[in-house]
């Protein structure tokens, strides 16, 4: 309180000169190099104030204070672009998945910039530096031995010739009877449901009848990992700054044994799996959009890794 006192007292002119970093943002030896991101927006829809208060505000109020105090700092974000929830509205809109991701992260940028949002880079995660990343730790994954290949039961539309994504298929909840029940989850009774759990299916797209059909994919092997994760989860629980609620969801995954984890998607639209028997699907968009800190980055600087492998600074 004494400190801040005399600061106060001594005025403006008395503070350190205002840092001003090159551009691109780089860390710098010997000075304090913040990374900071917030969570990526998805684009199928208009930014609202939850979506600015709920992340992209608390980054922004951190990323000013970090200058503030002389910190070198760099603040991405970007618009998450792929999945299942971009097709819907694709569909719905009556446009390309791409013409909707340049349509909405329009949007998302003018909104951003009208609030004055302080990222020094807003991008997205359609670019070739996603392509190329995501392939590239997929690459690695294989080759450490951390992939598996499975046989999963789903749902297939004859008539579109297609595997139908949890998002394009309706049908009759199984707990509750509900009639509008998606193929992930039923509204009315906040179940979740495996879409071949539903009675009377529909695809959303034709409003035909789908069947049933085998289909092979990819899943991260989680359990292999589980000896390694475990005393680096002590030791950062020990260290690190964990929310209670983090703690408690990390402990209940781990006390109840890691499952292996589907990575790839019977989808158009996406980042291309770089294997044979599986180059007609995509990456998950869980697998895929966190890589997008990372190809975002890369978008805003080719020395990227210095921010991203770089655990001295």
């Amino acid at each position: 309180i004494t400190a801040a006192a005399d600061a106060w007292a001594q005025g403006a002119a008395a503070l350190p000169k205002p840092w001003q970093p090159q551009k691109p943002v780089l860390p710098v030896e010997g000075m304090r190099n913040i990374l900071i991101t917030s969570a990526l927006p998805y684009v199928n829809n208009v930014p609202h104030l939850g979506n600015i208060i709920g992340c992209v505000l608390s980054a922004d109020t951190f990323a000013r204070y970090c200058r503030l105090r002389n910190w070198n700092t760099l603040y991405i974000c970007g618009t998450d672009e792929y999945g299942t929830a971009t097709e819907t509205k694709a569909v719905e809109e009556g446009l390309t998945p791409q013409e909707i991701c340049n349509k909405y992260n329009a949007i998302h940028t003018d909104i951003y910039r009208w609030f004055d949002i302080s990222f020094d880079y807003f991008g997205r995660t359609t670019t070739p530096h996603q392509t190329t990343i995501a392939q590239d730790i997929f690459q690695r994954l294989l080759a450490r031995g951390f992939l598996l290949q499975d046989t999963v039961e789903q749902l297939r539309c004859e008539d579109c010739q297609r595997f139908l994504a949890d998002r394009f298929v309706e049908g009759t909840c199984p707990f509750c009877s509900y009639e509008e029940a998606r193929g992930d989850q039923c509204d009315k009774c906040g179940k979740l449901i495996n879409a071949v759990e539903l009675k009377n299916p529909q695809c959303k797209l034709c409003r035909g009848v789908p069947v049933v059909k085998p289909t092979k994919h990819l899943f991260l092997d989680l359990p292999k990992l589980e000896e390694r994760l475990e005393p680096w989860l002590e030791q950062s629980w020990a260290t690190g700054d964990w929310t209670a609620n983090a703690r408690y969801i990390t402990r209940s995954w781990i006390r109840d044994g890691l499952k292996p984890r589907c990575i790839t998607r019977d989808l158009k639209w996406g980042t291309p799996v770089p294997l044979d028997g599986f180059r007609d699907k995509v990456f998950y968009v869980w697998f895929d959009a966190p890589i997008g800190y990372l190809s975002i980055t890369a978008n805003y600087t080719e020395h990227w890794e210095r921010w991203w492998k770089n655990p001295q600074q």
